[in-house]
């Protein structure tokens, strides 16, 4: 029986990549979205992957999900936090809306789904957590100040889940991935792109498959020595 994955945002941009990586290298995929129904159906029918639509940052609605993912497809041993979104401004610009909004979606999400499958891959003795980090969690960005704050969270709660779970077989790492070619990020004016382009070392933005090549090497059942790291998969852009 191929293990069960849940992939959250994984309907669209990175999220789809990984959750189809996932599908093709044998595992059983559950892909989360929020809100584009359409978007996720065609999704859906495109791959043959089970689209489940709730929302992340509320605990019970993620737990009441997880539960019939497990119903449907079987116990969840792998979870890849990916969901995220932007509410950009500057500090003195910035509602409190705007930053509660994603650090409950960026940060306060891979808890609920943590916490959501943490006993059972206890019980099993088997779990693997990608936690889907950003450059912009490691420098730092103009604008971003809510978005920075919440992955740059999550790289630490990464490393003190690793903790938690090295001893009963769960690994928990984190991918840190630069500018990649989504449509969030085909979203900035291009005079602004080009500038970011221009500071990446290999010269061109990055494929959302480059980011699931990461996932499927940190999810696999003989990764287990590796736990509490960060992969950074940026074109050089950020070297630390």
């Amino acid at each position: 029986m191929s293990r069960v994955a849940l992939v959250t945002g994984g309907t669209r941009g990175i999220g789809a990549a990984i959750a189809v990586a996932l599908k093709n290298a044998g595992y059983t995929v559950a892909a989360n979205y929020a809100g584009n129904d359409q978007a996720a159906e065609a999704f859906k029918k495109e791959t043959g992957i089970a689209v489940y639509k709730f929302d992340v940052s509320d605990f019970n609605a993620v737990d009441t999900a997880v539960k019939q993912i497990e119903t449907d497809l079987g116990p969840v041993d792998v979870v890849v936090n990916n969901a995220g979104i932007t509410r950009d401004g500057t500090m003195h610009r910035m509602t409190p809306e705007q930053w509660q909004a994603v650090i409950d979606t960026n940060l306060g999400s891979c808890f609920n789904c943590c916490r959501a499958v943490i006993d059972g891959m206890r019980a099993r003795k088997f779990g693997r957590i990608v936690n889907i980090g950003s450059i912009n969690g490691q420098a730092g960005q103009y604008g971003q100040v809510n978005y920075a704050a919440a992955k740059s969270g999550i790289h630490g709660f990464t490393k003190a889940l690793a903790q938690e779970g090295a001893k009963i077989g769960i690994t928990v790492n984190a991918i840190a991935p630069g500018y990649i070619d989504t449509d969030m990020v085909r979203a900035v004016p291009q005079e602004v792109l080009d500038k970011i382009i221009a500071k990446i070392p290999v010269g061109r933005l990055g494929h959302a498959e480059e980011i699931a090549r990461g996932v499927l090497f940190l999810v696999a059942d003989d990764a287990g020595f590796i736990t509490g790291s960060t992969l950074s998969i940026n074109g050089g852009q950020h070297m630390y």
